[in-house]
């Protein structure tokens, strides 16, 4: 009997072994198969050298960026322990390069080993080896060099040991992340400097050395005090306070059935009139998305300034309290902090959980800015001025939009302030055309193809959101969808407090006869019309209703003869002609993207009254619209895999499969 591949049985299920774990799957280890995991990569190798550094190992840390994009880092610590581990009975180079979830950080909370270390899950060096085409380590350590050489992660020769004389211990690790794994490993110098700078930012007296083959300079970064001397420089001498630096140490858990760990703050700040900055690190990490930190901040800052406006009458009768926003504006920000336990969001580390160390930094905050605003009283006035000064520029700016929404509803044209659109000339409506297209390719051809006295172009640039899934935050924080709503004048059919800079809906204030969605006669061109179709169904429908909306035909075919050109719009309109034009010497051209067509082309197939091809849009019944769009665009999977199994056949000629 002949085995059904589709059977689904205990044999079906298989597991990544070794290397593949990382290899096929490396966005679930860096967050990213693309540049940002490739960084990751390189950055988990980094922090073993700075957790050696922070434990009092070595002092400069060397990192080169060669021509082929292979980096080496080189410090000057313990070396990494290579050699039989006869607790494990294994040699520990397998532990530490071929072993995901093991090393020398996990005992961490009991304080023997690298206390605060960026490394907690003993990823790091393993995958990083596992995602590389090739790897080659030198430990210089106990009088020995040990050597190892990894292929696509599997180890070549075993371990090689010779005794040498050395000037130092230290571990040297150079590689080069496999294009096999990562789309993309050209980790720009930028990525370097600002992940470097970062770091010596952190870990006050330790040296950083980036060496760039590409461009043959080498710089150092380095920063005695740390936080306090970048709180300087990022203020350029033009803070209107003194810097101010604070640390403590404290012990505590998440919650009570957690087990109890250690946490270490440092924090540094001033106000400045004319720069502003935020940055939180956790155990050297550079937190993007802040998490506990950010919290701890905002509460305790908004909270102690809001008190000292109160106590000193500072507030006018009436006024609304202070918001993090109008503090934000004036200060400068960093934090370094350190914990035993740390709860990341995810592998990357971009923002840290823990709601004991939240808890611990705002109750430190609001003790150091209590005591710092009574004991300066000078620095207290200029803050407490400065940040009520912001308040009141920002309401009256919000008073000043909301005016401007107002005047929305009526005939104010806001058209020129959208980037990218090109208006016609008349203000006659019924004649207005506008012509919603593929980018910006698109938008030179279709600009030079128009008739100026009645057409307009308005380019989208990719894909826009789909606006059958998203939320109407997400959709009014949209710049082309905020840019194109803006250019149709009629505001939109919804009523949510995120779409503030736009009209509430009116026919009348629709500035164009027909709303023309015109791109490429391809897959992600059908992709852009059917989004951009979803936008007006969800937002103004009633465009669709009226039959404002249409949709340009653009043609799949080229076909010329000696002394003439026709274009078909499918595969039976180019059946046709070819049938008409038997024996005739014909080329037959596939159709290029918008962007590529020449004006003439451009006039006659898609913009001329005269010979173009508009579908209108008009939904004959609202609830079968309603559900096709759910199957092509909504959370109706099952309903669109169905669909696309009974019916996909029939669109195989809008593909190009040849």
């Amino acid at each position: 009997m002949k085995k059904n591949n589709r059977n689904y049985g205990n044999e079906s299920i298989t597991s990544l072994k070794g290397a593949e774990r990382v290899r096929l799957r490396p966005g679930v280890i860096f967050g990213s198969d693309g540049i940002e995991g490739c960084q990751h990569s390189f950055f988990e190798i980094l922090s073993n050298s700075i957790d050696e550094a922070r434990e009092g190992f070595g002092k400069e840390i060397k990192v080169t960026r060669h021509r082929d994009f292979s980096i080496t880092v080189e410090d000057k610590g313990r070396g990494v322990p290579l050699d039989y581990n006869p607790i494990e009975k294994r040699y520990n180079w397998e532990l530490v390069y071929c072993e995901l979830y093991a090393g020398g950080k996990y005992n961490n909370n009991s304080g023997e080993n690298y206390e605060f270390s960026l490394g907690l899950n003993g990823l790091g060096a393993c995958a990083t080896q596992y995602s590389s085409e090739y790897m080659f380590v030198t430990s210089f350590r106990d009088g020995y060099k040990y050597s190892l050489e990894f292929r696509k992660g599997e180890n070549v020769g075993g371990l090689k040991r010779e005794k040498v004389s050395y000037e130092h211990t230290g571990t040297v690790t150079h590689w080069r992340p496999d294009l096999e794994v990562f789309t993309d490993i050209k980790i720009p110098i930028e990525y370097y400097r600002q992940t470097l700078k970062r770091q010596a930012v952190v870990n006050p007296g330790l040296r950083f050395i980036l060496a760039d083959e590409e461009s043959g300079n080498t710089e150092e970064f380095y920063y005695e005090n740390g936080i306090m001397d970048y709180v300087k420089e990022l203020s350029e001498d033009k803070g209107f306070t003194s810097a101010q630096y604070f640390e403590t140490s404290v012990r505590g858990r998440d919650r009570e059935d957690k087990p109890e760990y250690k946490v270490k703050i440092h924090v540094a700040f001033l106000f400045n009139n004319e720069i502003n900055a935020l940055e939180y690190y956790h155990n050297s990490s550079f937190l993007e998305y802040g998490g506990a930190p950010d919290k701890a901040v905002k509460s305790a800052f908004v909270y102690e300034i809001d008190k000292y406006l109160r106590n000193n009458n500072k507030y006018n009768r009436n006024e609304s309290k202070i918001t993090f926003a109008d503090i934000q504006e004036s200060l400068i920000f960093v934090s370094s902090s350190f914990s035993t336990i740390t709860s990341y969001e995810n592998q990357t580390k971009k923002s840290i959980t823990n709601r004991f160390i939240q808890e611990a930094m705002t109750d430190f905050l609001k003790e150091q800015l209590e005591v710092y605003l009574i004991e300066n009283r000078d620095e207290a006035e200029k803050i407490a001025g400065q940040v009520l000064a912001n308040k009141r520029s920002r309401e009256s700016a919000e008073r000043t939009r909301i005016d401007v929404r107002k005047k929305l509803s009526g005939k104010v044209d806001f058209t020129n302030r959208v980037k990218k659109f090109v208006d016609c000339r008349t203000k006659d409506v019924s004649k207005r055309e506008l012509y919603i297209v593929e980018g910006d390719s698109a938008l030179g051809s279709c600009k030079m193809a128009r008739d100026a006295e009645f057409q307009a172009i308005m380019p989208v640039r990719g894909k826009i959101l789909n606006c059958l899934k998203a939320d109407y935050e997400a959709i009014f924080k949209s710049e082309i969808i905020v840019d194109l709503l803006k250019v149709m004048g009629c505001g939109v059919e919804i009523k949510t407090r995120h779409n503030r800079d736009l009209s509430t809906f009116n026919m009348e204030n629709l500035r164009w006869d027909k709303v023309i969605i015109c791109t490429d006669a391809d897959v992600d061109g059908f992709q852009i019309r059917t989004l951009i179709l979803a936008m007006i169904y969800r937002l103004i429908p009633t465009l669709i209703r009226e039959g404002k909306v249409y949709i340009a035909e653009s043609p799949l075919f080229e076909i010329r003869s000696k002394d003439k050109t026709w274009f078909a719009y499918n595969e039976k309109e180019k059946n046709d002609i070819l049938k008409k034009l038997k024996g005739e010497k014909v080329a037959i051209l596939r159709s290029k993207g918008l962007g590529e067509n020449d004006p003439d082309m451009m006039w006659h197939t898609t913009m001329n009254p005269e010979t173009r091809r508009l579908i209108k849009v008009v939904p004959d019944d609202m609830k079968q619209t309603q559900e096709f769009f759910d199957i092509l665009l909504g959370d109706n999977l099952q309903g669109r895999k169905d669909y696309i199994s009974e019916h996909g056949h029939e669109y195989l000629d809008m593909l190009d499969v040849s």
